[in-house]
């Protein structure tokens, strides 16, 4: 058995957007969101370098990497420290490749990381410390971003790009009516 949990699994299959720490050769940090984060199997996950040259060279120099997974709405998560391999051709590749395809995916993949998961943390907001239920977090984060996506939709609009905003309700689909 791996070392990720069925929550983790969970939490970076329904997220997918993870930010993937690496070193650069000064030793300064590098943070590049990677939205093709994803499992691989009980102890890898993977994310593919669409255009990523920075992420890469680090990873070609020094191999270790931290990957942080958020629901931003619950405001928890999970740290994932670990080793990378890069893999850019043959079967393993083409292997990998297809997991994307079945995904939908159609951008173009010049390697996909590879990363063996040493080990697993949990990200829990402070907000929990005062209490808070996840529940009331949630409900309260998912209000902020209905309030920020109201206001950049209005702006949308005042822009003349009034066709293509959408709102949650076109989204998910209006309430049936009751009758």
């Amino acid at each position: 058995m791996g070392i990720l949990t069925n929550d983790m699994r969970r939490m970076l299959n329904e997220q997918q957007l993870g930010f993937i720490a690496t070193v650069c050769p000064d030793g300064t940090p590098n943070l590049s969101p990677k939205g093709t984060t994803a499992v691989w199997d009980d102890a890898h996950l993977i994310f593919a370098d669409i255009c990523s040259p920075n992420t890469i060279a680090n990873l070609r120099q020094n191999p270790v990497l931290e990957i942080n997974i958020v629901d931003t709405l619950s405001r928890k998560g999970y740290r994932f420290k670990g080793i990378a391999t890069i893999v850019s051709e043959g079967p393993q590749f083409e292997e990998l490749l297809d997991f994307y395809r079945k995904r939908g995916s159609t951008s173009v993949k010049r390697h996909i990381v590879l990363v063996k998961v040493e080990r697993a943390a949990p990200l829990i907001s402070p907000a929990y410390d005062t209490g808070q239920s996840e529940v009331q977090v949630s409900v309260r984060w998912r209000t902020y971003w209905d309030e920020l996506w109201g206001r950049r939709s209005k702006q949308w609009t005042e822009w003349g790009y009034a066709s293509q905003v959408r709102t949650s309700h076109d989204l998910v689909g209006s309430p049936k009516k009751q009758g």
